[in-house]
């Protein structure tokens, strides 16, 4: 027999219960359901999943190859400008996070609301191979204390926090993905040094 349906203040009604989103239309049909506070990789993978997709093909628009080396400084300096936008989003929320572990932020409150800012400005003048005296100090500097700050509090303290990478809202544990982010900023103020 088919289940009965109706709308019901706004929302859905299945047999007389209410339905009100994805996550109790799963519920209702059996389907699981992530744990509340479970480590979540979604938002870092979409991250990286656009900035590489970007990457291609601004390479094949401008070389008429999507597999250069430029694709490869395209690729981390669009994934900084993305993660540094979705730390903007809600910037109090972000620097409450990061203060819990970035040894520079911890001494000097004001570097947790200016790190996404400063990371979405090397992002954007390395795509762009614009002012290199500016985007390749700020990198090293940011992405060193960064790096640094995550090796000492999951490696060293050995603490079990979340990371503010993608974000104030993110469930991501502070640790590799966080690393990678700071390692890669270093290796493109390095390569920008060395090759531009």
């Amino acid at each position: 027999m088919a289940a009965r349906t109706s709308w019901l203040h706004g929302g859905r009604s299945i047999d007389g219960r209410r339905i009100g989103g994805y996550t109790d239309l799963r519920a209702f049909f059996g389907k699981p359901l992530p744990a509340d506070g479970s480590t979540r990789y979604v938002p870092v993978l979409a991250v990286f999943a656009a900035a590489g997709a970007l990457a291609l093909a601004v390479s094949y628009a401008v070389f008429g190859n999507p597999f250069t080396v430029r694709a490869g400084e395209w690729f981390v300096s669009f994934a900084m400008v993305i993660l540094a936008m979705l730390k903007l989003q809600d910037v109090e929320k972000f620097s409450s996070m990061f203060l819990g572990y970035d040894l520079l932020a911890r001494r000097w409150v004001p570097y947790s609301y200016a790190y996404p800012y400063l990371e979405f400005l090397a992002g954007t003048l390395m795509a762009a191979q614009a002012l290199d005296w500016v985007s390749i100090p700020v990198a090293l500097v940011i992405g060193t204390i960064g790096a640094v700050s995550v090796f000492y509090a999951v490696y060293v303290q050995k603490r079990s926090i979340k990371c503010a990478c993608v974000g104030g809202s993110s469930n991501v544990p502070l640790g590799f993905v966080s690393l990678s982010e700071n390692l890669a900023m270093i290796a493109m103020a390095v390569w920008m040094i060395f090759y531009h």
